[in-house]
């Protein structure tokens, strides 16, 4: 994979964009959406996944006025995800170009993922219809469990959208209790107040899903636990009031810290992670957070660089030592735009300097 240098302008006290779906859209046909991309055009060698597709049901579902487009890409995700899920409630993860699944339905991430997705539309998607077909294929799979803490902590998310629309929907209610306890507890090391003693990807996802566990369940402990969690999480990837989240190499308890291959999924994860602590809490650091992680995208990382292409509206694939990776696929997309959608409440973009050597 080819990384190049994007030349970006710089700019002074720059106002965050609203999202833009114009590359999502430029991503998916009517099967679903394609996972990867050369700079902004898709490889359809590389066909379909789950994973993305629930991702894109998660964020159009959250747009509050959406566009014909975006209803029309809420659609196609739906459909993809209901076509993925078996009469158990495992999902297949992979779909070729020409329609043949390369797999066999299980409860990895992408189970927990297609929750979230389905939880989310069921919750927030202005069209009637969808809601309630999310919520009859939520509801089919929310009795399923894996024993990933990342599976889990996806599905809780998903669940905890359901429960707040619906607080006597029990199988989300149920989820939720299970996945805090898959997810577990930090320990009693102050300077590794993690229940795993590797961070790996989506590292926020896991604190998040305690945060919201113990706020819908009435449950102080498992509260405080993702909180204390979710700020050490962001102290650490914290360095001169920006952010510089973990590679995509992860972070051994005691073994040394990498600051290479960042990716944007780390960033989006922890802009959802502060964005629900902060509607919970109200405390003022936890906006901090969301603003930082809108900042990251506009320039305040690293090296400062722009981590998206205003031209097309794609996120890039990685930020590496020398610049951005120029490849716009969906994942970085999609965490472009879920990180896009809290900007109102964040104040970010202030002040942003960006390099142009």
């Amino acid at each position: 994979m080819t990384v190049r240098t994007a030349i970006v302008a710089p700019r002074t006290g720059r106002t965050a964009p609203a999202p833009t779906f114009a590359h999502l859209a430029r991503l998916t046909d009517d099967t679903g959406l394609f996972e990867h991309a050369r700079n902004a055009t898709a490889r359809r060698e590389h066909g379909y996944c789950t994973d993305d597709v629930a991702r894109g049901l998660v964020v159009t579902s959250r747009e509050p006025a959406p566009s014909a487009e975006v209803f029309r890409l809420a659609e196609c995700y739906l459909t993809f995800l209901t076509h993925a899920q078996d009469a158990q409630g495992a999902f297949h993860n992979r779909l070729t170009f020409h329609r043949n699944w390369t797999d066999q339905p299980a409860l990895g991430d992408w189970w927990g993922r297609a929750l979230w997705g389905l939880g989310t539309a069921a919750a927030r998607c202005p069209a009637p219809w969808i809601r309630q077909e999310a919520l009859l294929a939520f509801n089919q799979s929310a009795w399923c469990r894996a024993t990933a803490p990342r599976s889990m902590a996806f599905a809780a998310l998903g669940a905890a959208e359901v429960v707040r629309a619906d607080p006597g929907n029990q199988p989300a209610i149920a989820l939720l209790a299970d996945a805090a306890a898959v997810i577990g507890r930090p320990g009693p090391d102050p300077g590794w107040p993690w229940p795993e003693q590797r961070l790996t990807y989506a590292n926020a996802a896991l604190a998040e899903a305690l945060v919201v566990a113990g706020d819908l369940l009435d449950d102080p402990p498992i509260l405080a636990a993702g909180l204390r969690m979710l700020a050490w999480l962001l102290n650490i990837q914290t360095r001169d009031n920006h952010l510089s989240v973990l590679p995509s190499s992860g972070w051994q308890s005691g073994g040394p810290r990498l600051r290479h291959d960042q990716q944007p999924i780390e960033v989006a994860a922890l802009a959802d992670a502060c964005a629900t602590a902060a509607a919970i809490t109200g405390e003022e650091t936890w906006h901090t957070g969301v603003r930082r992680s809108v900042d990251w995208f506009l320039g305040a990382n690293d090296i400062g660089y722009a981590m998206w292409d205003p031209a097309t509206g794609g996120g890039y694939d990685g930020l590496t030592l020398h610049g951005p990776n120029l490849n716009q696929g969906a994942e970085s997309t999609l965490a472009l735009i879920s990180t896009l959608q809290h900007r109102s409440d964040s104040g970010a973009g202030d002040a942003i300097h960006l390099r142009t050597d």
